[in-house]
């Protein structure tokens, strides 16, 4: 995928989260500004089963479906034909059955999509200490 891909897959993800309340958008935009350090320090298995375990099992409260919103966005984005995991529906079980190069692939891929994702949060989206 290239920085285009990226960058448009980054924006239509961005305008899934537009029409929610200001607070889903504020939680949303802190946890994508949380995600990299997470990624970079974790492990992108490791941090996105946390994205995953904070959305919650019933998902009902703004925070955990801005949580479950993220995952879902990465999801769409490595389990996409011709991505690291494409075709694979269960990102978690895709990364832990995996191999080595494929995980790699992936972390880059995410980190790279995250740095198109985090800018448009940031000029579209207010931030969680903002919000009424």
């Amino acid at each position: 995928m290239n920085e285009r891909d990226k960058a448009r897959h980054a924006l239509e993800r961005l305008k899934d989260v537009e029409t929610r309340t200001d607070k889903f958008k504020g939680h949303y935009r802190s946890y994508v500004d949380r995600l990299g350090p997470a990624i970079l320090i974790n492990g992108l298995g490791q941090a996105l089963a946390m994205e995953l375990a904070a959305a919650g099992s019933n998902r009902g409260k703004e925070d955990e479906q801005a949580h479950y919103q993220l995952y879902r966005s990465v999801r769409d984005l490595l389990c996409q034909p011709g991505a690291a995991y494409g075709g694979r529906d269960d990102l978690l079980d895709a990364i832990l059955s995996g191999d080595q190069d494929q995980y790699i692939a992936a972390q880059a891929e995410i980190l790279s999509w995250l740095s198109w994702h985090k800018k448009f949060c940031q000029a579209y989206l207010p931030r969680e200490e903002d919000r009424p």
